[in-house]
């Protein structure tokens, strides 16, 4: 390691370990660190600013970013449309069917001709026993940023399968929403019978959600009634549900798999500056924000490394793993969580928080997480900051799945530039 890089380092160090003593973040981290309290820091340095200008840590249900599809869009449907194709809750009907193509072995179906659907009532009569609720980040496979971050409640899948009286040969559950009655426009996902009857490795259940931070489901949000898999991309968690088919099928038939996805990828981990100065004075700290995405390996820390432009890298290192990064700071959890819930607080009996609404763990998988730095002065020049994850058994982000149809996972560029004004 060359010097200056050296003297770096220990400097971002020194100052983010003055900064953190300074402003009492040590001590709040032991029992929840709130990045949105600008009040707590308000001696503090620009980092503190930086923090207090962080988004929340859950997304209002308004603010998620849409990427429905179908045309016209399903929740763009005059009011009284929705109500004619089952897409309000008054009117929303499940069917529960066995594959024609290759059949199950079930008791009875669930179907509208033979007035056995699940109607909304029947679903939250099912819920007054088994219903849940977990936080998530949603996001897309091939989209480089969380659609939203949110409490979602419902009731397991499981729940309503069992209602078939299932016997044998259901190796595949597929599921599909409404799509304007239009097959060209069908869009389908689809698990294996397992995952669907059991939760592996403390995982939360796959649901029938029909809530969002505490709110019904709005028919942009996917409502009435919507899937969500929660260890998976959006594509998974398919939008306003109508119909379960149980299948002998033997291999995956998402819609999703015909661009040539991976269907069976689960959520990755990755890094993203928030907050960057685009042009720093030379020989001036500044303050950087960001958040991380906590996939299925979890999120042990995040890691920063600045480039001088002028510097070659080497060509055979497409994953810079030769630059010298350094640890930023994890935020710890939030006192107001934000998203619309009440009082800013955890609903009780959500799944991997405690009574008093404290996560069990911390980053949480399957959710985000902010992380802060403040970064010691550099000399004039073209500057590049790159951050990443490293997860629970020390792999680094992009590995251990960097293919790009599996989810996004690439390293982050920021440029900036040290010069006087």
């Amino acid at each position: 390691m060359n010097n200056f890089m050296q003297q770096f380092m220990d400097q971002h160090a020194e100052l983010t370990r003055r900064w953190f003593l300074r402003s009492s973040v040590l001590s709040a981290a032991a029992c929840g660190l709130s990045p949105l309290a600008a009040n707590r820091f308000a001696n503090a340095s620009e980092l503190s600013d930086a923090i207090s200008k962080l988004e929340s840590f859950m997304t209002k249900p308004d603010d998620f970013r849409d990427v429905s599809r179908g045309t016209p869009l399903p929740h763009k449907l005059p009011d009284e449309k929705k109500n004619e194709v089952g897409l309000a809750r008054q009117s929303w009907r499940l069917e529960v069917i066995s594959d024609p193509d290759k059949p199950a072995k079930l008791g009875r179906q669930l179907t509208v001709k033979d007035g056995t659907a699940l109607d909304f009532d029947g679903l939250l009569k099912l819920a007054e026993k088994h219903a849940v609720r977990f936080p998530k980040v949603m996001t897309c496979l091939n989209i480089g940023c969380p659609l939203g971050m949110g409490i979602w409640e419902g009731v397991p899948m499981r729940e309503v399968l069992w209602m078939t009286e299932p016997r044998e040969d259901i190796r595949r559950v597929f599921y599909y929403g409404y799509h304007n009655n239009d097959p060209k426009q069908l869009f389908r996902s689809s698990l294996p019978v397992g995952r669907i009857l059991e939760d592996p490795f403390d995982l939360p259940p796959v649901i029938l959600c029909y809530k969002l931070n505490g709110q019904w489901l709005s028919s942009e949000r996917g409502g009435p009634v919507r899937v969500v898999v929660p260890e998976h991309y959006g594509f998974k968690s398919i939008k306003w549900l109508t119909t379960i088919v149980l299948s002998n099928l033997e291999h995956a038939n998402d819609t999703y798999g015909e661009k040539n996805n991976d269907v069976d990828s689960p959520l990755k981990s990755f890094s993203a500056v928030l907050s960057a100065p685009k042009e720093v004075k030379p020989d001036t700290p500044f303050a950087i924000t960001g958040y991380a995405q906590v996939g299925i390996a979890s999120v042990k820390k995040v890691q920063l490394a600045i480039h001088n432009d002028r510097d070659e890298l080497p060509d055979d290192d497409k994953y810079f793993s030769s630059l010298k990064w350094i640890d930023a700071e994890t935020l710890g959890p939030p006192s107001d969580w934000g998203g619309g819930l009440t009082d800013g607080k955890i609903p009780a009996n959500t799944l991997g928080f405690d009574s008093a609404g404290a996560p069990a763990a911390w980053p949480m998988r399957l959710c985000k997480v902010h992380w802060a730095a403040m970064l010691p002065g550099l000399p004039a020049g073209e500057y590049t900051l790159r951050s990443r994850t490293v997860d629970e058994k020390g792999i680094a982000q992009p590995m251990p799945r960097p293919f790009r149809k599996s989810g996004h996972a690439a390293i982050e560029t920021v440029s900036f530039v040290v010069k006087a004004t």
